[in-house]
């Protein structure tokens, strides 16, 4: 199924539960994605779902700075970057399930200068990607590098296993079409000096939300894996780890009463989820990396950014 037909079902989905059952409709945002380059970059990470375009809403919704945001599905950051950069929160605690993104955040928080030395002095081209890719690394700094190389040289970012190099690319550079080396060493030294004020975990998500959700004035920026579009995997494709229980998600959440702020795919399943625990949600329409433009839900314990 083609991306512009399954974007086709899934606002024919969104429109459907609007007419059958109003409290399940998602209305528009009253603020609008943004252009991710007029957005700080913060991340040297390029991450399938990226949430770039949503930073207006976390500093609405971060307005009121607190102690410690938590962010169980981090990929590349850029939420909990962004909210320790610009004082929206005094801590951050980064948690993901995949070794190979674990790696990399281990590295750029314990040895950013290094890493920043050798994303310098690596000569980029598809023979030494290729000789990378298949070295096995021997510490948390060879393996954060490698992670930081392979995704920023294979297509669209994407870790998950057969995800292949970047052949062509921008310019027909390549491989090397993503790769700017000064402005990642630039990005990793930013962390680094923010290093102090950020936790990473390695760990599953959903169970981590479900053990410290009760925490006092904890926040929760919760962004899953893609549940499938239209009847498209997307996540299977874009994550090594793509199988979660949205429900257990949901439940956590409700259960424990805390501030939160979830993202996901426009999706039937979703919207019925948002309904059965009394969420609210907005839609926000986003470009993908192919230019189309895709519904993206945002999802609260309150009508914190409805039109009125």
């Amino acid at each position: 199924m083609s991306q512009g037909r399954a974007t086709v079902l899934c606002v024919m989905a969104v429109a459907d539960c609007a007419v059958l059952s109003p409290p399940i409709g998602a209305p528009t945002s009253a603020i609008a994605a943004v252009n991710v380059a007029s957005m700080p970059q913060r991340s040297p990470l390029r991450y399938p779902g990226g949430k770039t375009w949503l930073i207006p809403h976390i500093r609405h919704w971060l307005a009121k700075p607190g102690p410690l945001l938590v962010e169980p599905f981090v990929g590349g950051g850029i939420v909990a970057l962004t909210a320790v950069m610009e004082n929206l929160v005094d801590r951050v605690l980064m948690v993901d399930i995949d070794r190979d993104v674990a790696a990399f955040w281990r590295a750029a928080l314990t040895h950013g200068e290094e890493l920043a030395a050798k994303v310098l002095e690596f000569p980029i081209s598809r023979a030494n990607v290729e000789k990378l890719e298949q070295r096995a690394p021997e510490t948390v700094l060879d393996h954060g590098f490698r992670t930081l190389v392979l995704n920023r040289t294979r297509r669209g970012g994407v870790l998950a296993p057969g995800a292949a190099l970047t052949r062509r690319g921008e310019n027909g550079n390549g491989v090397a079409s993503r790769c700017y080396p000064q402005t990642l060493a630039d990005r990793l030294r930013a962390i680094t000096s923010h290093a102090d004020r950020i936790t990473f975990c390695e760990g599953d998500g959903v169970a981590m939300l479900e053990l410290i959700a009760r925490i006092d004035g904890a926040r929760f920026f919760v962004d899953p894996p893609y549940t499938g579009r239209g009847g498209k995997r997307a996540g299977s494709r874009l994550y090594a780890h793509n199988a979660v229980s949205h429900r257990r998600i949901f439940d956590a959440l409700a259960c424990a009463e805390c501030d939160f702020l979830m993202t996901y795919d426009c999706s039937p399943e979703i919207l019925g989820l948002v309904s059965d625990y009394g969420f609210e949600a907005v839609a926000v329409e986003m470009k993908n990396t192919h230019h189309d433009r895709i519904p993206e839900l945002v999802i609260n314990r309150d009508r914190l950014f409805a039109n009125s």
